[in-house]
């Protein structure tokens, strides 16, 4: 028989030396990066509120600064996934920023260019189970205009909201806004579920929360429908902050408020 004295001799020292080894343990990165990403979005979005805060006066603007940071959140994928229908995406929302696109409306220029009073987006469920984002313009304590648009995600289906046709031009001229139509007018694919498709539904002045003065646009005549339709497509969300681009190409910046 041939033996082996020193090839088991290896063997056996070496599985002797191997229980004198301290057992490793590798750490778990998956939190860290977790928290990292956490950490990098609030770093980023409080450069983007202090570059806001430095122009407070200037709601509407066009600032190089604050339009880089809002890229940088964009493309920086710590956005909350399918934000549209995340429920994070719920609730009382205040528009600090919106940039000054040629397209958009000259009415929604004029009202969002004073920081005189607060403007809002609410976006919730209402008693029939319709999604429905509301513009809010707070005029005083008593005083506030509210326009309501259905709005539709996947969510929250609605039939009537078919793809938009018309580019909203009267006669040639920009007077509701110039909205992206046909293949333009296409959701991100790299972005799924964070699309809010809309058709303005109802417009009132509020007094005291109460009474009522309707808003003196036609939203629900037939011919008048497709001119009020739009979308939102949300760019980042986080729980404190939501970028979204709009049908005009406008982006806005708005700031979750909270009961505290």
């Amino acid at each position: 028989m041939i033996r082996f004295p020193l090839l088991f001799t290896v063997i056996s020292s070496s599985a002797a030396f191997q229980n004198l080894l301290p057992k490793l343990e590798f750490p778990s990165f998956g939190s860290g990066l977790a928290s990292n990403g956490k950490a990098a979005s609030i770093a980023l979005e409080d450069q983007l509120l202090s570059a806001i805060g430095a122009s407070s006066d200037e709601r509407l603007s066009d600032s190089d600064g604050i339009a880089s940071i809002i890229t940088r959140l964009e493309e920086s994928g710590i956005s909350i996934p399918q934000p549209a229908i995340a429920p994070e995406v719920y609730g009382k929302w205040r528009l600090l920023h919106t940039n000054n696109a040629s397209t958009a409306s000259p009415i929604q220029r004029k009202a969002v260019d004073s920081t005189k009073y607060n403007i809002y987006q609410n976006i919730e469920e209402n008693d029939e189970g319709t999604l429905i984002v509301s513009q809010v313009v707070k005029f005083g304590d008593n005083v506030e205009l509210q326009v309501d648009a259905l709005a539709s995600t996947q969510a929250y289906p609605l039939a009537e909201l078919t793809e938009r046709k018309g580019d909203g031009k009267i006669l040639g001229l920009n007077l509701l806004g110039v909205s992206l139509v046909g293949e333009e007018a296409e959701p991100d694919p790299e972005r799924p579920n964070s699309r809010v498709d809309f058709v303005f539904d109802e417009g009132n002045f509020l007094f005291n929360g109460v009474k009522k003065i309707p808003y003196p646009v036609p939203f629900r005549l037939p011919f008048f429908r497709d001119l009020v339709k739009g979308w939102i497509d949300i760019t980042y969300l986080s729980p404190r902050l939501r970028i979204a681009r709009g049908n005009k190409g406008t982006t806005f910046v708005l700031l979750k408020e909270t009961d505290e």
